[in-house]
């Protein structure tokens, strides 16, 4: 992948604030969406989410989820090239008495202020999204696929 096309596309995980999460909810996929960060020098993602959603429930009986961001329409690309981060990745809920839970909640909460009192909900719980694939478009017949220690530093990289 060239260095234009990767940060491209890293810069989707530090800009866009919205992915679409797919989990599998009694046997059949399900999508919704979520807000999401990913930390400063961290491989994983973290989302706020509620305990009555269904997507949270999913997560708990089964953690591996897909996540997706994409670039907004309306830019140079056409809809079947638009720059796009698939990533296959294992939930985890980050309990609130764990070491890095408050620098995780720090981190969430320094782009989404707003989510400060779901914080103080009992039903939100922050779950740390530990990437394990990932396939990259960057436009049209520019598609990288990414596992491992490529994809850890890749996650790493600054946009």
């Amino acid at each position: 992948m060239d260095s234009d096309a990767s940060r491209l596309l890293r810069a989707l995980l530090s800009d866009r604030p919205i992915a679409a999460l797919a989990t599998l909810h009694r046997g059949e996929p399900a999508v919704s969406m979520v807000p999401f960060i990913l930390a400063p020098r961290a491989t994983h993602l973290l989302i706020h989410v509620s305990g009555l959603a269904s997507h949270t429930r999913d997560m708990l009986e089964h953690a591996r989820a897909g996540l997706l961001v994409m670039a907004e329409t309306g830019g140079p690309w056409s809809p079947q090239a638009l720059p796009r981060v698939a990533l296959q990745a294992d939930a985890t809920p980050l309990e609130r008495d764990s070491a890095g839970y408050d620098e995780a909640r720090a981190h969430y909460l320094s782009r989404f202020p707003d989510s400060a009192q779901t914080f103080e909900l009992g039903d939100f719980s922050l779950f740390a999204m530990q990437p394990v694939s990932a396939r990259l478009v960057a436009g049209f017949g520019r598609a990288y696929s990414l596992v491992g220690i490529a994809l850890e530093e890749w996650l790493r990289s600054q946009p």
